[in-house]
């Protein structure tokens, strides 16, 4: 497998939202905020999902429209580009929220294809 496989770049994701998931564990975003280094990890996969996720041709994407594409890249590049302010609330949530049901559709997409 290349890694210009499009099924690379949903194995990186699906890696990197797992690790978020896990690394956030039953934490709070305070404490998100007060953990310098939890912080920077966690806005770190956060922009990793985004980037893998932008490296899948566009026709690619339309073949899985459960995975919010447009989302998961303008994440990346608001936490790429607004380096110098991450609102960890929001963060927080996206990881909580919206990371758990990315998961499960990644990985029965690598399922089906693998």
């Amino acid at each position: 497998m290349s890694v210009h496989d499009p099924l690379v770049r949903f194995r990186h994701m699906l890696d990197y939202a797992r690790e978020a998931v896990q690394m956030a564990g039953e934490r709070t975003s305070t404490e998100l905020e007060k953990n310098r280094q939890l912080g920077l990890a966690l806005t770190h996969l956060a922009e990793l999902i985004g980037e893998a996720a932008s490296q899948v041709p566009r026709d690619i994407q339309t073949q899985y429209p459960q995975i919010p594409w447009p989302k998961i890249i303008s994440t990346r590049n608001r936490l790429i580009h607004g380096y110098d302010y991450v609102d960890y609330e929001i963060l927080f949530d996206t990881i909580k929220n919206d990371l758990p049901p990315l998961i499960e559709a990644l990985a029965n997409i690598l399922q089906k294809n693998e």
